[in-house]
């Protein structure tokens, strides 16, 4: 965002983000000295309300102030912006940020062409930068990104602002004075994710477990009810969208597209597509071609920390204190377990670098074996293959000590790489490796069997 004041010609950017995600806080630091306008739509205003509103921020910015009357049309609002950024003498490059643009859009109100329009006859030969934003993901891609008129292939840059990495919320957390060990922040993590506005209700002085506790089972908090309004906010038809994602809570290893159509009964076809990106560009599923499978046996995931929390514990219907009191439980062990091998999903990238081969040409995948009169089922969630004839399958053990491996689970990884290697006749170098909190405590039965180990702190 920053380069893009030093080149010349106009440029339109779309920013897109979930809920909560510090979009327009991005926006207003990025171009904290150059933004010469900036209006925010109005949720169900009508026409009339934001027009007057547009005009009135207009005159706000005027040095010398003067009664300008309300647009009778967006198409006379626009023809009033551009007068007044030519009105303005300034050398910097001018940045006008249009916050929360789907809901500029009212029924038959007329702003989209009337956008359009100004861009194309007007703003596009410009030495300007438009940003539009909005966390209506459904509204941002049919009429922004897929754009079949006026705004067809006229984003010059769009961002899609993911969640904070682990890295970054340590930074976060420590810019706030807090100091917590990685195991802690893990565990923060691991319920709210890496939402900026979800981790600025953590409070100094408190474990991660009294923490969440506050944060979601807290009547007094500002995130009881957030779950409510995450997915209308986002997604128009939400309750669609809600439907895959409880369909994919309740799937550890995730779903297949036909297994989704079974568990919700969404027809096959154009619309379902459409949900399955739009939740894969707002963070929330995250889809993997499973190793030796067809693309129409994609697995989709759901990955996003904070809904993944709220179908196992639902935070609503418990109070303060709750759980303190589950964080001993096999509930929360299992949640656990799957909430860290999530995460490491996540963070993959950094697996990799830890592993010395980010600069290997490398795919993750995942591979599952339904299981037959032989042998049971089972599911590897995490396969790097390498360009340079090996891949790791990646074993994610959630411990508070070192992990120790036990004669048993040491037979099962054993047997799981040859029955890996012998059904899908692969020829590369199998490597188990372990992704751990604390790293493997070495005993009689590790040695062989566990070839690479990865701990938390690399993650960071």
């Amino acid at each position: 965002m920053q380069e893009l004041l030093h080149r010349p010609g106009a440029e339109l950017v779309a920013v897109l983000g979930r809920r909560r995600i510090g979009k327009t806080y991005l926006v207003k630091q990025a171009y904290a000295t150059e933004l010469c306008f900036h209006f925010t739509g109005i949720k169900d205003a009508s026409r009339n309300t934001m027009l007057a509103e547009f005009a009135e921020k207009i005159v706000a910015g005027m040095p010398a102030k003067k009664n300008i009357p309300t647009p009778a049309n967006w198409m006379e609002a626009f023809r009033l912006l551009k007068q007044y950024l030519l009105s303005l003498r300034t050398k910097n490059k001018k940045v006008i940020f249009l916050d929360e643009f789907p809901w500029m859009d009212s029924h038959k109100g007329g702003f989209l062409p009337a956008f359009e329009y100004f861009w194309n006859d007007w703003a596009s030969d410009q030495d300007i930068i438009i940003v539009i934003c909005g966390s209506s993901t459904s509204w941002m891609m049919k009429n922004v990104l897929d754009n079949k008129a006026g705004l067809h292939n006229r984003i010059t840059k769009y961002i899609n602002l993911a969640p904070f990495t682990l890295k970054e919320t340590k930074e976060l957390l420590v810019a706030k004075g807090i100091q917590l060990p990685h195991y802690e922040i893990i565990q923060l993590y691991m319920a709210i994710g890496g939402v900026p506005y979800y981790l600025n209700e953590v409070s100094k002085g408190e474990s991660a477990i009294q923490s969440i506790d506050r944060i979601l089972f807290s009547d007094k908090s500002s995130l009881k009810r957030e779950f409510q309004n995450l997915y209308r906010a986002l997604f128009d038809h939400y309750e669609k969208y809600e439907t895959i994602i409880k369909a994919l809570s309740a799937k550890r290893r995730g779903l297949t597209r036909l297994e989704i159509i079974h568990a919700t009964h969404i027809p096959n076809g154009g619309s379902l597509t459409r949900m399955l990106t739009e939740l894969e560009e707002s963070s929330f599923i995250k889809s993997f071609q499973p190793f030796g499978k067809e693309k129409k046996e994609m697995l989709y995931r759901l990955v996003d920390e904070y809904s993944v929390f709220y179908y196992q514990f639902s935070p609503q219907k418990n109070n303060a204190g709750s759980f303190i009191k589950l964080s001993t439980t096999a509930k929360y062990k299992s949640w656990a377990g799957f909430a860290f091998e999530s995460l490491c999903i996540r963070h993959s990238y950094k697996i990799k670098k830890a592993l010395g081969i980010a600069g290997i040409f490398s795919q993750e995948s995942s591979w599952y074996f339904k299981g037959d009169l032989q042998q049971p089922g089972f599911q590897i969630d995490m396969l790097i293959d390498r360009s340079d004839n090996s891949i790791n399958i990646c074993e994610m053990k959630y411990y508070a000590t070192e992990f120790e491996l036990s004669k048993k689970e040491a037979e099962e990884l054993r047997k799981r790489r040859e029955f890996f290697r012998t059904k899908t006749q692969t020829k590369k170098y199998l490597m188990n490796t372990l992704i751990t909190t604390y790293g493997l405590k070495k005993n009689e039965h590790s040695a062989g069997v566990i070839d690479k180990v990865v701990v938390i702190d690399q993650l960071f």
